[in-house]
């Protein structure tokens, strides 16, 4: 069987042809395109400006704790992507530090906050804050303040201009500084001591004394038993060999983090870290915390 086609049917066919041939060569670039069109990318961001409400040199007193003493404020860095401009929340954080860490100092302060432009700081909450530092208080100090801005993850983050201000901070304990300050415990390597006047300190369980409000132990073993039953923990005494005065964890028994937290006198036993080994630990009366590094 023979099947004729006429003139008008072929030059049909050949039209057909052609387009499905340039379909062929033109598909990948389109759909190249649509990928591009489609793909959402960041553009670029404005970088926020930091102003504070003094830059003078500042001095804090405990006797104005309850009064003002600066206010911090910022531009939105307005985010841009390749569909418009951002709609998420921005995320924003206060670094703080000493000029000339170049805001890499391992005790900066970074103070978050979700949407917000500015922030307010009265004497006894920015020298709290800046205690953080672990300055020498009743000197003036230079210190450095920007604002890092990110979005959702930490990413892409944007950093303000630096606004530089010398502070006096002043010497402000949550509680009374002992004079001496020992651990024991038995996450510690002599376990509990006895309660019995005159006891022998076992090597490295006396605090170095560090400052007016600071102690310190720098190389300490520290023996996580694998169990969370109270059997093992450790509390810091004023006196080794007396019961009478003790500092210890402010919640529950065992339920602090292990690497640091806040104390009060006459708290529960302190958690040992997750992980046994030797830590350096430190004590702050200034702040009511401690924090526990593993060496």
């Amino acid at each position: 069987m023979v099947i004729r086609i006429n003139s008008k049917e072929k030059n049909i066919m050949k039209l057909i042809k052609s387009i499905f041939f340039c379909l062929l060569l033109a598909g990948p670039g389109l759909i190249s395109c649509d990928k591009e069109e489609n793909r959402v990318t960041f553009t670029g961001g404005t970088a926020p400006q930091l102003t504070a409400s003094s830059t003078s040199d500042l001095v804090l007193s405990k006797a104005n704790a309850d009064f003002s003493s600066l206010q911090f404020q910022w531009s939105n860095p307005t985010y841009e992507f390749s569909n418009g401009v951002n709609t998420q929340d921005v995320y924003y954080t206060l670094q703080i530090d000493t000029t000339g860490s170049n805001f890499s100092n391992p005790g900066q302060v970074g103070l978050s906050y979700t949407k917000d432009v500015s922030t307010t700081f009265t004497v006894k909450s920015l020298n709290n804050t800046l205690a953080n530092l672990q300055l020498k208080d009743n000197v003036s100090h230079p210190f450095e303040f920007r604002i890092k801005a990110t979005l959702s993850s930490a990413s892409v983050p944007i950093y303000s201009n630096v606004v530089k201000i010398n502070i006096t901070t002043y010497l402000d304990v949550v509680y009374p500084v002992p004079a001496q300050l020992f651990i024991t415990g038995s996450a510690t390597p002599a376990s509990w001591q006895a309660g019995t006047s005159g006891e022998v300190v076992p090597p490295n369980q006396q605090f170095t004394k560090v400052n007016a409000y600071l102690f310190q132990i720098d190389n300490l073993n520290l023996t996580f038993n694998g169990t969370d039953d109270g059997s093992n923990g450790f509390l810091l005494l004023p006196v080794y060999g007396s019961w009478a005065a003790k500092y210890g964890f402010t919640g529950a028994k065992h339920q602090n983090n292990g690497s640091g937290d806040s104390f009060k006198p006459d708290g529960n036993d302190f958690a040992p870290p997750a992980v046994s080994g030797n830590y350096k630990i430190v004590v702050n009366f200034k702040t009511g915390k401690y924090t526990m590094t593993k060496n």
